[in-house]
C-alpha cells in the first residue's frame, strides 16, 4: 500500500466525522431557535382584535373550509383559544368560534362593555370613570356593546377609549380582559 492510499484512509473517517459534528452542531441550533420561538409563543386562551374590516370566520384552519360567518368591523375583540399553523380559532363575544387566518389579527387590545346586558333595558350602563376608582367622577355613560380600545387593565381597572372619550371601566363590566390581568400597552 502506498502512502497516498494510506492517507485517503485517515482522511475518509475524519471527513465523516467532521460532517457528522457539523449536523451535530446545526440540529442543536435549529432545535434551540425553535424551543426560543415555542418559549416567545403567547399563551392560550388570550385577547386580540380583529385588523381588517371583513374577516372571515371559517369552520376548519384553511381556505378550503367554508366562512361560517363574516365579521365586518375592525377593533372587535376576540379571544384566541387554539392554534395551527398560521390559524387562529377564535371565539367572539356572543360565544361564536371559528378559525382565521392569523394576519387579519392584531395585539391591539379592545373589549365590549358589558355584552351580556345587551337588551336587558335602556337604562343599564358601564360606566367610565376618570380614575380607577368607585367614587371618581363619571365621564361617559357606555350602552352595552359599545367597543373600546383598552390601553392598560390593572387586574380591577381597564383604561380605555371611545369615540374620543377615555377613562376607566370596572374589568368586571367588560368582555377583552381576564379577571384579575394586569397590561400596559
Amino acid at each position: 500500500m502506498s502512502l497516498r492510499n494510506e492517507t485517503r484512509y485517515f482522511r475518509a473517517p475524519i471527513k465523516a466525522k467532521l460532517i457528522a459534528v457539523a449536523l451535530a452542531i446545526g440540529y442543536s441550533l435549529s432545535a434551540g431557535m425553535a424551543m426560543a420561538q415555542s418559549a416567545n409563543k403567547p399563551p392560550l386562551p388570550r385577547f386580540v382584535s380583529l385588523k381588517s374590516k371583513k374577516v372571515n370566520l371559517r369552520v376548519g384552519p384553511s381556505k378550503d373550509y367554508a366562512v361560517s360567518w363574516m365579521f365586518l368591523k375592525p377593533g372587535l375583540p376576540v379571544e384566541v383559544i387554539q392554534e395551527f399553523d398560521n390559524w387562529r380559532r377564535v371565539r367572539d363575544a356572543d360565544g361564536a368560534e371559528g378559525w382565521v387566518f392569523h394576519s387579519l389579527l392584531s395585539g391591539e387590545r379592545a373589549a365590549i362593555a358589558a355584552p351580556w346586558m345587551k337588551g336587558k333595558g335602556d337604562n343599564i350602563f358601564v360606566n367610565m370613570r376618570s380614575d380607577p376608582r368607585d367614587g371618581a367622577s363619571i365621564v361617559a355613560k357606555l350602552q352595552p356593546g359599545v367597543v373600546l380600545k383598552i390601553t392598560e387593565c390593572n387586574g380591577d381597572w381597564c383604561h380605555g377609549e371611545t369615540d374620543g372619550t377615555d377613562g376607566w371601566v370596572n374589568q368586571a363590566e367588560i368582555w377583552g380582559a381576564y379577571p384579575g390581568e394586569a397590561f400596559t400597552k
